[in-house]
């Protein structure tokens, strides 16, 4: 049995208004935050926390607690949390198809999943030209119901967010038709490909690069006018001592990423316009890896960040899908 209740204590005492937690870079940002509005720690306790995923006809939000090969789930009328599945195969990535269905990628499992309505799982893929998937890692499901993923080799490199194992393909993105099943390989020239997301028209592929050198940066591509292929590849923004990781976008197109591990200072999601330029920064007192909007009005920014759920409510929604 979990915590019922949000666990706050040993981080601060709930802050005045406005929250010092949430920084303007550009003024830009100022229309997205919330005068009343404060950072909450909804649960803590786990190893490392990724890919949340909101269920709005359930009301509830689950996520990967890796280390702990487990998928946890919280309601928002209770804020119950409690274990949705384990073991998960390590689950990492998870977003919804268009029929509402969970789509997982699972680091010991080397493979992408989807749960079913009766809760049976159905592999939509494991291998390549007779050759084991790395360890898929995020996920997102287009409006054609093609599902993109990464594929890095993260969770085969030791035993703590999966199994080790032998590297057996190149470090790739991946696009599954949501009709047939073909399999289409769209890029294998990214060093740690990791988290991705469209624009809101689906005309633009971000992907955070999280082994770039002389740094990390984020990418973009154009997508193709039948949505089965990019181009263009170009470096959208270079995050210096920061550490990129996943991301979604809002409705006005600004992307927010899960953001630090270089600097303290830098832990929590940063925010950046269409243009690159950095817009604003909710600080954490852990690193951030992933987030997703979510509530009734995808209003709510949940972010999974190391040991910890947090969340907080913004003037902008989160793409239909995303």
């Amino acid at each position: 049995m979990l915590s019922d209740t949000p666990l706050s204590a040993g981080w601060r005492e709930f802050p005045r208004y406005p929250d010092p937690a949430i920084t303007v870079l550009d003024e830009r940002f100022r229309k997205y935050t919330i005068f009343s509005a404060a950072v909450e720690r909804l649960h803590t306790g786990g190893r490392f926390f990724e890919g949340p995923v909101w269920f709005g006809d359930a009301r509830h939000l689950l996520w990967s607690d890796i280390p702990n090969n487990r998928i946890m789930k919280w309601d928002e009328e209770s804020g119950h949390v409690s274990v949705y599945r384990a073991p998960s195969g390590h689950a990492n990535g998870h977003t919804r198809d268009r029929q509402g269905r969970l789509i997982t990628c699972e680091h010991s499992g080397r493979r992408v999943t989807r749960t079913e309505f009766d809760g049976s799982i159905t592999v939509l893929m494991d291998s390549h030209d007779g050759k084991r998937l790395n360890s898929p890692n995020d996920v997102v499901v287009k409006r054609d119901e093609s599902i993109w993923f990464t594929d890095p080799p993260f969770g085969i490199l030791g035993n703590y967010t999966g199994i080790k194992g032998e590297q057996e393909l190149p470090e790739r993105i991946y696009r599954i038709d949501g009709q047939t099943g073909e399999v289409t390989i769209l890029a294998e020239d990214i060093a740690g490909p990791n988290g991705l997301c469209f624009s809101p028209d689906e005309s633009i592929l971000y992907v955070v690069e999280s082994r770039g050198t002389p740094t990390r940066k984020l990418l973009a591509y154009d997508v193709s006018g039948d949505g089965k292929s990019i181009s263009n590849k170009r470096d959208f923004i270079d995050a210096g001592t920061g550490t990129p990781d996943g991301m979604r976008c809002d409705i006005d197109g600004n992307l927010w990423c899960g953001w630090g591990m270089g600097n303290a200072d830098e832990d929590g999601v940063r925010i950046f316009a269409p243009d690159g330029d950095p817009i604003g920064h909710i600080s954490l007192p852990e690193r951030c890896a992933n987030v997703c909007f979510g509530g009734a009005k995808r209003n709510r920014l949940f972010m999974a960040a190391s040991r910890s759920l947090y969340s907080v409510y913004v003037n902008t929604q989160g793409v239909e899908g995303g």
